[in-house]
C-alpha cells in the first residue's frame, strides 16, 4: 500500500452523488466519471471511465436505504480501484450503516458493525472517513486508519448565533443517557446548560420517557442526537420537555436523518418547532417538512480529504 497517491480523484456511487459533487467542487476538482447500475438479474454493474493508477482515490457513499445495495456498490467500487492499481483508497462514508449492531444485545446476535468493517478492509479500503458513528467504539473494529468527524462542528454554529442573543433562555437536552457526551459537547460550544432525559426502551424502535434530569421549565430546548430513525425517541423527548418539564418551545438537531417508518408523520404532529439535519443521507423531497432545515457537510468533508491527502491531522476540524 502506498502512503500517498499522486493526485486526488473523487468518485461517487448512488447514495450521495450531490454531496460527492459538492465535495469535489470545494476541492476545485471535477467529479470523476463512473457508472454504477444493475444488470437485469439485480447484480451490480460498474464502469470506471478513467485511470486511477497511482491516484489517491476517495469514493463517497453512505450506506443508507437501500442499505445492502449501497454497501455492495461501495465494496465493488473499492475492489475495482484496488485491481486498477490505485495508490490509496479511502472510503468516505458520511453515514455508516449497521452501526447500531455493535454488540451482542442477546444470545446469538450478530455484530454486524464489525462485519461491515471487515468487508471494507478485505475489499481493499486503506482508510475510512466518516461522521458520527452511533457507537464511537466502532473505530476499534478497524485495522486501518479511521477519521471520525463530528456533526456538531456544523450544527453548533447554526444554533450559537441564535443562542447568543438570549443564552439564559436556552438549554441543551440529551434524549437519552447514551447521547450525553455529544450533548455536553454541543452545550459547551453554544454556551448553554445541559439536561438529560432518562428513558426505558421496551423493544427496538420504541422508547418510553421516564424522567427529566435538569430544569427545562420556561426554557427553549434544543434536543441533540446523532440520528433520527423512526423519530420515536425524538418525539417522546419533545413531548416530555413540554408536557412534563414545562419548556417554552422545542428545537431539535441530528447528524443523520434516516427517517424510516412513520418518522415524518410523528415529526409533523410533534411539538418540534424546527428540526435541523445534515445531508449525510439523501432525504427525498416528500420527506422534507416545512420545519426542517438541511445543512451541508461538503465543506468539512472537503477539508478532511485535503488534510488526508496532504498528510496533515484531521482533528483540528472538530476541536
Amino acid at each position: 500500500m502506498n502512503l500517498h497517491g499522486k493526485d486526488i480523484k473523487i468518485f461517487a456511487a448512488n447514495s450521495n452523488p450531490t454531496v460527492a459533487l459538492g465535495i469535489a467542487t470545494k476541492l476545485g476538482l471535477p467529479l470523476c466519471e463512473s457508472d454504477v447500475s444493475t444488470f437485469s438479474d439485480g447484480e451490480i454493474s460498474l464502469s470506471i471511465h478513467e485511470s486511477v493508477r497511482g491516484s489517491d482515490v476517495f469514493v463517497v457513499q453512505s450506506t443508507s436505504q437501500p442499505v445492502n445495495d449501497h454497501l455492495m456498490e461501495l465494496l465493488i467500487m473499492i475492489d475495482a480501484f484496488k485491481r486498477a492499481s490505485a495508490g490509496r483508497i479511502t472510503a468516505v462514508m458520511p453515514y455508516y450503516g449497521y452501526a447500531r449492531q455493535d454488540r451482542k444485545a442477546k444470545a446469538r446476535d450478530a455484530i454486524s458493525a464489525k462485519l461491515v468493517a471487515d468487508l471494507l478492509t478485505v475489499a481493499g479500503a486503506d482508510r475510512l472517513l466518516t461522521m458520527d458513528l452511533h457507537s464511537p467504539q466502532i473505530q476499534g473494529f478497524f485495522d486501518i486508519p479511521l477519521d471520525h468527524l463530528q456533526g456538531i462542528s456544523i450544527l453548533a454554529p447554526y444554533f450559537k448565533e441564535r443562542v447568543n442573543k438570549n443564552p439564559d433562555e436556552y438549554i441543551c437536552v440529551s434524549p437519552d443517557l447514551g447521547s450525553v457526551t455529544r450533548a455536553r459537547s454541543f452545550s459547551h460550544k453554544i454556551g448553554t446548560n445541559l439536561a438529560i432525559i432518562d428513558k426505558k426502551r421496551q423493544k427496538a424502535n420504541t422508547s418510553e420517557v421516564m424522567n427529566i434530569i435538569g430544569n427545562v421549565k420556561d426554557k427553549r430546548v434544543i434536543i441533540v442526537d446523532d440520528m433520527i430513525d423512526t423519530a420515536g425517541t425524538l418525539c417522546n423527548s419533545a413531548n416530555a420537555v413540554i408536557e412534563l418539564g414545562g419548556a417554552k418551545e422545542v428545537f431539535a438537531c441530528a447528524t443523520h436523518g434516516v427517517l424510516s417508518g412513520h418518522a415524518v408523520e410523528r415529526i409533523r404532529k410533534s411539538y418540534i418547532k424546527e428540526l435541523v439535519l445534515l445531508d449525510t443521507i439523501s432525504i427525498p423531497n416528500e420527506k422534507i417538512l416545512p420545519n426542517m432545515k438541511i445543512l451541508k457537510i461538503e465543506n468539512v468533508f472537503a477539508q478532511a480529504i485535503e488534510r488526508i491527502y496532504s498528510d496533515k491531522p484531521v482533528s483540528p476540524l472538530f476541536i
